[in-house]
């Protein structure tokens, strides 16, 4: 096998964006015969993958110098240098210099530093733009800030440069990502400000998107544009975790269940077509049969579309590990009851799609997405072509047309 730079990446877009800039700094550098692992700290789950495929790598590439970063390196760096192959552990602050020779660089985050904007490709059809990094909260089920470090914002000027290079490269669609989105702040620039001049700079971009956000942040200028906006896509993905208050305020969220109905409401109303979704977390320390039932319920009560569920996973460093847990059976059961709902969620949506005539963005793999990010089939059409369809049904879980 020739030598070569690999990276493999886990977690968030984020990390997408940071691995393709890694990947381009050990290039420039001539770096070859190197492994670098991306890793997260989101899951125990997650960061045991990791180490997997670090052993697995290893195996492959006996030589290979394999360089671990990442929130889980960061967090926890004297578990990966142990592992067999593993010759550098490198931190988040300076993750990508792949070329540095210091071991010890990159785990301290420098407060009040500006994020640098970056961005990713996914094939030919969309780019994700990192314009915030950090956080500055303490939610008792997360250690992301000690992966990440104090809230970051990229300088304005830096992101609209980017979002007018990227459509001059021909991307279609922009998703703005970052750890905590919503809490965007460049002096007197707001993440709705931020959205309005993108695509105030950019008119030949078809679509602007937004990654997870978090409703009790989101300012009146993103709510306004996603009010009179046609190009910022009618989607959202609420960083929600709980329905129950009580569950809210032990892991330290600073919405209640009635603020995220109110947010949905009043969204809808702005913007019918806007479609929710939403993370959970299953079977959070404490929680009882009737906390869970108000979760399910806030499913139909917000009217969500898409759901990531994750079991509680309790994180060394992190409050909630101390917490009473719920039994791991239990947990596993609430996780599925919720997936099932969400399922059930998306297929009425699906359903109520049928007979439309939808716009779509193709991806790879033969699926296209709608501006609402409904999936649909699209057998061998190729990546990156804006296409009108007629739906004709779905399968339960994309949309199907005559293409």
């Amino acid at each position: 096998m020739s030598a070569r730079v690999e990276i493999i990446t886990f977690g968030c877009r984020l990390n997408i964006v940071e691995s393709e800039a890694i990947a381009r700094r050990a290039r420039d550098a001539g770096k070859s015969d190197l492994v670098v692992v991306n890793t997260c700290a989101v899951t125990a789950e997650a960061q045991r993958q990791a180490r997997q495929a670090i052993r697995r790598l290893h195996r492959e590439r006996p030589t290979a110098d394999i360089l671990v970063t990442g929130c889980a390196a960061q967090i926890d760096p004297a578990s990966f240098a142990t592992i067999d192959g593993v010759t550098r552990v490198l931190g988040n602050a300076h993750k990508e210099n792949v070329a540095s020779s210091a071991p010890e660089d990159g785990f301290v985050f420098e407060r009040g530093a500006t994020q640098k904007a970056a961005s990713a490709s996914d094939g030919q059809t969309r780019a994700f733009l990192a314009v915030q990094n950090g956080c500055d909260h303490s939610c008792t089920f997360c250690v992301i800030p000690l992966g990440r470090g104090p809230s970051r914002s990229a300088a304005p000027d830096d992101v609209l440069a980017e979002a007018r290079r990227l459509v001059t490269a021909g991307k279609k669609e922009i998703v703005l990502t970052g750890v905590d989105l919503t809490s965007y702040r460049a002096g007197d620039w707001t993440l709705g400000r931020l959205a309005r001049e993108i695509l105030r700079e950019a008119p030949a971009l078809d679509r602007l998107r937004l990654s997870s956000i978090d409703c009790i942040e989101a300012d009146a200028e993103l709510l306004d544009c996603m009010a009179n906006e046609a190009r910022l896509a009618p989607h959202l993905h609420l960083s929600l975790q709980s329905g129950d208050d009580l569950i809210l305020k032990r892991m330290k969220r600073r919405h209640s269940r009635q603020d995220a109905i109110r947010f949905c409401r009043e969204l809808r109303a702005a913007r019918p077509d806007i479609v929710f979704g939403a993370d959970f977390i299953a079977g959070f320390p404490t929680e009882t049969e009737e906390m869970f039932a108000r979760t399910l319920d806030l499913v139909e009560d917000c009217g969500l579309t898409h759901l990531h569920v994750f079991p509680f996973s309790p994180r060394p460093g992190a409050p909630a590990a101390r917490m009473p847990p719920v039994d791991g059976r239990v947990v596993k059961e609430r996780a599925a009851r919720l997936r099932a709902a969400g399922d059930a969620a998306l297929a009425r949506h699906l359903t109520a799609q049928c007979g439309k005539s939808l716009r779509v963005l193709t991806e790879r793999g033969g699926l296209a997405r709608a501006a609402d990010f409904t999936p649909l089939r699209t057998p061998g059409a190729a990546a990156g072509a804006l296409l009108d369809v007629l739906v004709t049904g779905h399968d339960g879980r994309a949309l199907l047309s005559g293409l």
